[in-house]
């Protein structure tokens, strides 16, 4: 059973509010980050959470955005200034005598995901592992995708076609750095039965293997 305490993140002249799940003696941290419209309370990153925490992972959800920065759409498009939040929710967990030694990984849904890839590609020794659900890696930039050397998996929804040949063509600017997991029949939010369920389940394994 994983204890749970808030904690805010300080990032620049905003503070961040975020939830850090912890089971005793954790094999390492995942760090998640949100995408567009969303915020540290997501069911479905919730859920993901939960299976990690299940497997021996602390996790920190956190909100990459203040409520009046999220009023302003472009700000959720702004992955420059997401990958700052996550970079300093990575600063505050490497500050931290009880997360310090732990391995890292972040997992990132849509918008998210482009961050996380951003930060990993400029702090590979600091990142094990990076998952993207339903994310934009192509967001990140070409220029993060061609640096990334941090083993990253790619979980796509195999009816969210749009975004799967996107995240087709991101794997291919990774190079062996990247896997694709597709979960059949799945649409952009998982929303079908046991669709999140098989991602949680990806992310698991992957966070096991490289943390």
């Amino acid at each position: 059973m994983a204890s749970t305490r808030q904690v805010e993140i300080t990032a620049g002249a905003v503070s961040l509010e975020g939830d850090l799940a912890s089971p005793h003696s954790p094999a390492g941290l995942v760090i998640f980050a949100h995408g567009s419209g969303s915020s540290r309370h997501s069911s479905r990153n919730r859920l993901v959470a939960a299976e990690l925490n299940r497997r021996g992972f602390a996790t920190l959800l956190f909100d990459l955005l203040t409520s009046q920065e999220d009023q302003v759409r472009a700000a959720r498009f702004d992955i420059p200034l997401l990958c700052r939040r996550l970079d300093a929710a990575l600063d505050w967990a490497l500050s931290g005598p009880d997360l310090a030694s732990l391995p890292i990984g972040l997992f990132g849904a849509s918008t998210g995901a482009a961050a996380a890839i951003m930060l990993a590609a400029a702090r590979p020794r600091e990142i094990s592992a990076v998952v993207s659900r339903g994310g934009r890696p192509d967001l990140a930039g070409a220029s993060a995708l061609a640096r990334i050397r941090t083993h990253t998996l790619l979980i796509v929804g195999g009816a969210d076609t749009e975004v799967l040949e996107l995240n087709r063509v991101a794997r291919r600017a990774m190079s062996a750095w990247a896997e694709l997991t597709i979960v059949p029949g799945a649409t952009h939010l998982f929303e079908e039965p046991g669709a999140l369920e098989q991602a949680a389940t990806a992310a698991g394994d992957w966070f096991a293997r490289w943390l």
